[in-house]
């Protein structure tokens, strides 16, 4: 079972661009499946052979227990994901429950057995056991919503704290009493029976008081609670240092729980910092978000695979000789595995460019697929081996005893870590390749010491020294006065929230500084005016400048550029020269080639029932290269791969719960229309590799944008960053068929670039498109049937036009405009409606019926938008 929870953690891992739930169903196939099914299992094991009563955990009662543990983990995977919150009642009320009896088995179990020397092992089981059905109580609460944001946020820390550090903490260190020095092959240290004893209060009483004070007090509060829970680890993991240092690990099994340990102490000292720093639990909820990594791949799955590594060959049997075989093929490749793992997650949860923890979840994804991979061949081998034993039992016996297992040479083992290490670098370089505008550039060594005319300028050999600090959209000085002939060496602090640099024109550059750090860039001998900006695209337009003055009468200064001068950035995302923009290829009366597939304008049903529902949904940002328009490309930002972002839809009432990841390789935030909530932490820019949990509730009906809303906004927007959520009105009628348009604007940059900040600023749109891509519902359009009700939901993204949306041949008997009807089927003075018109940012939804089949063209009548791509097609059949 543990083996198969795993497998399909490894094909979610693989599909989670995919799925709507994609971060918290890999936690929980991960520790809801896997180490679930492992820790009721192996408990089980355990209990019963330090309790010498080896037959109890054999027969119906075990089996019963496991089927519905996990009977009740795929109901509640499968509730979550399809949205239905019985199924997740259920689910969790079967785990806790199977639980439950698990640890009412151990109490009996103890009761009947004699008085032993680690019976404090299985009191560690039971107290685990007890606490895991609250743990479940508030996970299918949390599913359930409807919760203030303080009250989810506590719910949500507190059922992490009892089933992280309760339910497998405590299980994980009562195994290792016995288990960890039976790995080392060296004797219990004296004493561990009495540090586990001593230890077991203080790990309650610290959890006690942690989730206490999580529901009732102020994050900091809690941070007592947890450092006594670390400290109780401390006290119960004295003797297993002092046995690692009789005999020190030289396995991938012993090796791996060891890393798992350190990962373990290393967060819960990053979650004590968290929560004496955060003002309020839905700060907490979202920085502890980042922990996740290191508790589930860092410590849980370490421990699980090298419990896994040892356990398993003694499970399968077959005398000493076949022990050390299957261990050995479990063992193969440890040293790379370890470090691989380790030094990708390290990677994972530092601050570096998106596609870098790309590819090292990769390498961590590949770390468990081999060791799966290695578990099937030892069973195949083992049984292949019990085979031949048979078949061979009447021939002279083998050696008694098999020769002993060598040793890992150090050599091979430094061998095989720098090996992981390597594999690791590659990764890490191949996301770098993949993210090159995230990385620095170096300064060239280029000078400015020559004035207007080609002068040369005598050196002084003095330095000039300024320190410019970043802060929003602006350097602070703008403008600095260097002596001609004098070094300048500018030092540069980012105190802003989102990635900056500092460009020359001389080409001297500081490299992407994020939010924090500091360069210093070295201009070399000034001998005439310098002009620098941020080459971040857009922001330039928006006045990030920089000016060097150059004084002294040795020359004339140069002219200056202006701030928001028509050039393009260094990196090559902004605007070009009008010969390589992409609009030289736009034909704006050009339709799709043959073939092409649209995206589906089709709006998907809003779920049914009456009860309030809890949207779960991951939006992960992400730079991708799309074609906007026939022989057009572009670098588009974009919700989950797409401009539009995916659309989402609820009733009033409904709960919206949005984790928000930035994979791309700059800055991005995002702001829903359709909640209503102050911005301070929900809307903040994050960094390439961070995420934030943005929460709301949908209070009001409408078609309601969301959008990137880091500045220049308006940049963000032309390139992508935007989305529907669409709210419905309460007794919306039934139509045959309901349709999402998004009409948005296109500034084409350099083919396969990003957006002309230029064009933005100016207000020149080069194509008005709907849903993303200009003329492709003309050829291929929009289906319907002569007499059914046709429902078209209109939004306008802008960021700069409006839209005025008409069907040509249709009439409008109803038409739903920024919350509200402003005309319905049964108006007193049939009146009817030709134009929905909408200002960017705003939208409506219109109704008509086809009298007659035909093509039914549908335009903005803005006709010189509709003339640059806004237009498309009804087809419309006889019933």
């Amino acid at each position: 079972m543990v083996a198969a929870w795993l497998l399909l953690f490894a094909v979610a891992a693989l599909a989670h661009p995919f799925v709507a739930e994609a971060r918290w169903l890999l936690v929980h196939l991960l520790l809801l499946g896997a180490v679930t099914n492992a820790v009721v299992i192996w408990s089980g094991h355990f209990a019963a052979s330090v309790l010498r009563l080896p037959e109890s955990d054999r027969g119906a009662p075990a089996a019963f227990r496991l089927a519905g543990l996990n009977a009740g983990a795929v109901a509640v995977v499968a509730g979550m994901l399809a949205g239905f919150w019985p199924a997740v009642l259920a689910g969790g009320t079967a785990v806790a429950v199977a639980v439950a009896v698990h640890a009412v088995w151990l109490v009996r179990l103890l009761r009947r057995a004699l008085p032993g020397r680690f019976a404090m092992t299985v009191r560690y089981y039971i107290a685990a056991s007890a606490l895991l059905p609250l743990g479940a109580a508030l996970g299918v609460i949390m599913a359930r919503g409807g919760l203030s944001d303080d009250i989810a946020a506590r719910v949500l820390t507190a059922h992490k704290l009892i089933n992280l550090l309760g339910w497998l903490g405590l299980t994980v260190a009562g195994t290792l009493v016995t288990l960890w020095p039976t790995m080392l092959r060296t004797r219990v240290a004296d004493g561990a029976e009495r540090a586990a004893r001593r230890a077991l209060p203080v790990l309650l009483g610290g959890l006690g008081a942690a989730v206490a004070a999580v529901l009732t007090l102020p994050p900091p509060a809690a941070a007592a609670g947890v450092a006594v829970f670390a400290g109780g680890l401390v006290v119960a993991g004295i003797p297993w240092v002092r046995e690692a240092q009789v005999k020190s690990p030289s396995s991938f099994a012993t090796w791996s729980v060891a890393a798992g340990g350190a990962w373990l102490l290393g967060t819960l000292a990053a979650l004590v910092v968290t929560l004496l720093t955060s003002a309020s639990w839905p700060a907490v909820a979202e920085r502890t978000a980042s922990l996740t990594a290191p508790l589930a791949a860092g410590w849980m799955a370490q421990v699980l695979l090298g419990a896994l590594s040892f356990l398993v060959p003694v499970v399968l049997g077959g005398g000493p000789a076949a022990v050390r075989a299957t261990t050995a093929e479990l063992d193969r490749g440890g040293p790379a595995r370890l470090t691989a793992a380790n030094a990708a997650l390290l990677l994972c949860v530092l601050p570096v460019p998106g596609m870098v923890r790309v590819a090292c979840s990769v390498v961590l994804l590949g770390v468990l697929v081999t060791f799966l991979v290695l578990l099937v061949r030892t069973v195949r081998s083992h049984r292949a081996r019990q085979r031949d034993t048979r078949g061979t039992q009447d021939a002279p016996p083998a050696s008694p005893t098999a020769p002993p297992a060598s040793p890992q040479r150090p050599h091979r083992v430094l061998g095989g870590a720098a090996a992981g290490l390597a594999v690791v670098v590659l990764a890490a370089v191949a996301g770098s390749a993949m993210d090159v505008r995230s990385l620095p550039v170096a300064a060239p060594s280029g000078s400015a010491a020559t004035a207007e005319g080609g002068q040369a300028v005598t050196p002084t050999g003095r330095t000039t020294t300024v320190a410019v600090t970043i802060r929003g959209m602006r350097f602070a000085p703008d403008t600095v006065q260097v002596p001609r002939g004098n070094r300048l060496v500018i030092k540069v602090h980012n105190l802003g929230t989102d990635r900056h640099d500092l460009v020359l024109d001389t080409g001297a550059h500081t490299g992407r500084l994020a939010p924090g750090e500091r360069a210093t860039l070295d201009a070399g001998t000034v001998g005439h005016d310098l002009e620098g900006w941020c080459s971040v695209v857009g922001h330039r337009q928006m006045g990030m400048v920089f000016a060097v003055r150059a004084t002294g009468t040795a020359s004339t200064p140069t002219p200056t550029h202006t701030g928001h001068a028509m050039g393009g950035d260094t990196t090559g995302n902004g605007s070009g020269t009008a010969k390589d923009s992409a609009a030289n290829a736009f034909d704006p009366m050009a339709e799709p080639p043959a073939g092409f597939a649209g995206r589906d304008a089709q709006l998907p049903p809003a779920q049914d029932g009456t009860a309030q529902q809890v949207h779960r949904r991951t939006l992960t940002v992400r730079d991708v290269v799309r074609e906007v328009a026939p022989g057009v490309r572009q670098t588009l930002w974009t919700f989950d791969g797409t401009a539009p972002g995916p659309v989402l839809r609820g009733r009033v009432g409904d709960t919206f719960e949005i984790t928000l990841v930035n994979g791309g390789t700059t800055g991005h935030s995002v702001d829903f229309h359709a909640g209503a909530l102050a911005p301070d932490r929900p809307m903040r820019t994050i960094q390439p590799g961070q995420s934030l949990t943005y929460r709301f509730t949908a209070t009001r009906s409408g078609v309601w944008m969301y959008h990137c809303s880091t500045m220049p906004m308006s940049l963000h927007i032309a390139n992508g960053m935007f989305g529907a959520v669409v709210i419905d009105p309460p007794d919306l009628p039934r139509v045959d068929r309901e349709y999402l348009i998004v009409q948005s604007e296109l500034y084409l940059g350099a083919q396969g670039g990003t957006a002309d900040p230029d064009k933005l600023v100016a207000g020149r749109p080069d194509a008005v498109v709907f849903n993303g891509y200009a003329n492709q519902y003309s050829s291929d359009g929009l289906a319907a049937r002569v007499g059914e009700r046709i429902r078209v939901w209109v939004l306008d993204a802008g960021p700069n036009r409006g839209s005025a949306f008409h069907v040509v041949g249709g009439q409008f008997d109803t038409v739903y405009q920024e919350g509200a009807y402003r005309l319905r089927p049964d108006d007193p003075g049939h009146g009817g409606a030709q134009i929905l018109d909408v200002a960017p940012g705003s939208g409506g939804f219109v109704e008509l019926s086809f009298p007659e089949a035909g093509n039914y063209p549908f335009v903005s009548h803005i006709m010189s938008d509709a003339e640059r791509g806004a237009r498309g097609m009804f087809k419309v059949t006889a019933r």
